[in-house]
């Protein structure tokens, strides 16, 4: 058995497969009978998984203080199905929940997570994005979370296969040129554009090496809150058009309340 925090697996005779102390976030939860709940939870060994939670919306039920979003649990499940069962969950600490803005902005990662990431698809590397940027939205630093929803994108982007080459344009394989202008579409990469919002070579490139870094979610953070406004407005108009039309939606719901709250 492995130490604690890390998923440990056991086979008992019915084949059921055993989860033990594997770090996770609940994504979203759904109402399953009047007691219980089904969980979407994001684990770092196993992926997403789906799990159903018994008795956990019982007033006496010590589930309830856990299994809230943006806070980071170990889980313990087992079963072979689709829904397998949650046998325990704890609070692994480490930061307190987001509020205000960046609590809407907590929810708008855990929709993208839920709309582009298969179920019991592995990503360990993103996890770990995933809770280092939890983190940040969580520390409330100011001026920080639209620099760090850009930073998440472009690496949840790059982790699912979904982000073209920035070194180069796509159709032609050309290598960008410094100067130039370039657009990043859904369904033909960076490609040379005079008409906005659209960024520079320099831009591009400057994201790609973020993107390279060891630490990359700092690094995309450092070149994002340096950009000018109307820079960052472009990137995000860029990426927002590309993760709709992967997500296959017009629009997000929690980007359609953020607007609402706004507008108040």
């Amino acid at each position: 058995m492995t130490k604690r925090g890390c998923a440990a697996l056991a086979t008992n005779r019915s084949t059921a497969q055993r989860v033990l102390d594997e770090p996770g976030f609940v994504l979203h939860h759904y109402d399953w009978s009047e007691s219980s709940l089904i969980l979407e939870v994001f684990t770092r060994l196993l992926g997403r998984v789906a799990l159903v939670a018994k008795g956990a919306k019982r007033p006496t039920s010590q589930l309830r203080a856990v299994l809230l979003p943006l806070q980071p649990i170990l889980v313990c499940f087992g079963g072979e199905g689709e829904i397998r069962t949650l046998k325990s969950a704890e609070w692994a600490g480490g930061h307190v929940m987001p509020t205000g803005d960046a609590l809407l902005s907590g929810y708008y990662l855990n929709e993208l997570m839920l709309r582009l990431l298969a179920r019991d698809d592995p990503h360990a590397g993103l996890f770990d994005i995933y809770r280092q940027t939890v983190k940040v939205l969580s520390s409330g630093l100011d001026n920080t979370t639209a620099p760090l929803l850009r930073a998440f994108e472009l690496l949840l982007l790059q982790d699912i296969g979904f982000l073209p080459d920035l070194t180069q344009q796509t159709l032609t394989l050309q290598p960008l040129q410094l100067e130039k202008n370039y657009v990043l579409l859904a369904e033909a990469g960076l490609r040379a554009s005079q008409q906005a919002p659209c960024l520079s070579g320099a831009q591009w490139l400057q994201l790609h090496t973020a993107l390279q870094t060891t630490d990359a979610l700092t690094a995309l953070l450092r070149v994002c809150a340096e950009w000018p406004g109307e820079d960052r407005a472009a990137l995000q108009t860029q990426l927002r058009n590309l993760l709709h039309y992967h997500c296959g939606v017009n629009s997000l719901r929690t980007r359609q309340v953020m607007m609402e709250l706004q507008s108040l």
